[in-house]
């Protein structure tokens, strides 16, 4: 394609490519509701293929800094994102920046739409947690000077800085604590979504039974189908987990230990022990994940893996603000790791 007149490619060159008005690419970028889905994918990977810069941004990068640092993530419910909110903004605000936050809902057409929101805004970087589906919309910042880092969540093809949880080793942690307690039979209750974070914690709980010279067997880890796999920007629910619970119990004897990948899971899991009669923790010891609030103050008190969420959004700034002194060095990824609280039901009981 011919692009224009012009070195830098413009909204016309996206329409007479289409064959469409000006004003419709306009809209479709700016993600107006007038402009069907169908024209809207149209128009974004046209601009993707042939490099569209905005405006705002092309007079940013000839000005200098807008002072403004995008911040993209997947699940507001997540409350290790609540503390990602929070850090990023306290520490993007000490160091004179505001902070724009835009919600992609785990969806990949959210994504893009979030790239469009940051590249309108002229964002000196952004912060994301991406889907983990395809990356290029992501390229189109990289492209445009605009340094990512990314959160929790990698995508190697970008070659750019990633911080994170080591969620590996929290599974790891939480798993041989209970080992330790005396606990032989263990169960995995994870969530059934295609993502590294649940991969990462089932190969944590695999090396710790491994160490132990226990084995895993393909029904001892219990997949949750939440309503998650429809909208995947819904929160946890227990009742889900609850569901696959009371039909592992009725299929198997309880195990000694089970450990869940959220705290929301624990609870479902947890009603359903009780309703089988099995005490927890001088029967079953059970460990969560995530430190909600609510953890230390439910019967028994909820042990449970806490997440480092404020150390990796103030990692994730500063990484972002040496990118900007430090252009064209080799990108850095880093994990932190987390910590286990351990409470009454996952400390057996002296007898």
């Amino acid at each position: 394609m011919k692009v224009g007149s012009s070195s830098r490619p413009r909204l016309r060159d996206i329409a007479n490519s289409l064959g469409i008005s000006v004003n419709t690419v306009s809209r479709a970028l700016a993600g107006k509701d007038n402009v069907s889905e169908e024209t809207r994918e149209r128009v974004r990977n046209e601009a993707e293929r042939i490099g569209y810069v905005p405006n705002a941004l092309a007079r940013s990068l000839v000005l200098g800094s807008n002072n403004t640092l995008g911040l993209v993530i997947t699940n507001p419910s997540n409350p290790l994102y609540a503390q990602l909110i929070s850090s990023v903004e306290q520490q993007a605000k000490a160091a004179g920046y505001s902070l724009l936050l835009l919600v992609s809902e785990e969806s990949e057409e959210g994504e893009r739409s979030a790239v469009e929101s940051l590249l309108q805004a002229a964002v000196d970087g952004a912060i994301v947690v991406p889907v983990q589906t395809k990356h290029r919309h992501w390229r189109r910042l990289q492209d445009a000077g605009i340094p990512i880092v990314l959160v929790n969540r990698n995508l190697p093809e970008l070659d750019t800085d990633h911080v994170g949880v080591d969620n590996e080793y929290g599974a790891y942690l939480a798993t041989k604590h209970v080992i330790d307690q005396g606990a032989r039979s263990v169960w995995a209750l994870e969530e059934d979504l295609p993502i590294t974070t649940i991969a990462a914690r089932i190969e944590g709980f695999r090396r710790a039974m491994w160490e132990a010279g226990l084995a895993v067997s393909p029904k001892e880890i219990l997949h949750v189908p939440t309503r998650r796999l429809e909208s995947f920007a819904l929160p946890w629910q227990a009742e889900e987990a609850y569901r696959v619970s009371v039909e592992a119990l009725q299929n198997q004897p309880a195990p000694d230990a089970v450990i869940a990948g959220n705290d929301y899971f624990a609870l479902g899991l947890m009603k359903a022990l009780t309703e089988a009669g099995v005490s927890i923790p001088e029967e079953t010891l059970v460990v969560g994940y995530g430190d909600h609030p609510y953890s230390a103050y439910i019967t028994p008190p909820l042990s449970s893996v806490s997440l480092p969420g404020f150390a990796v959004g103030r990692r994730a700034v500063e990484m972002f603000l040496k990118r900007q002194s430090a252009r064209g060095s080799e990108p850095v990824s880093e994990l932190i790791s987390p910590n286990l609280e351990v409470r009454n039901s996952a400390a057996k009981q002296d007898k």
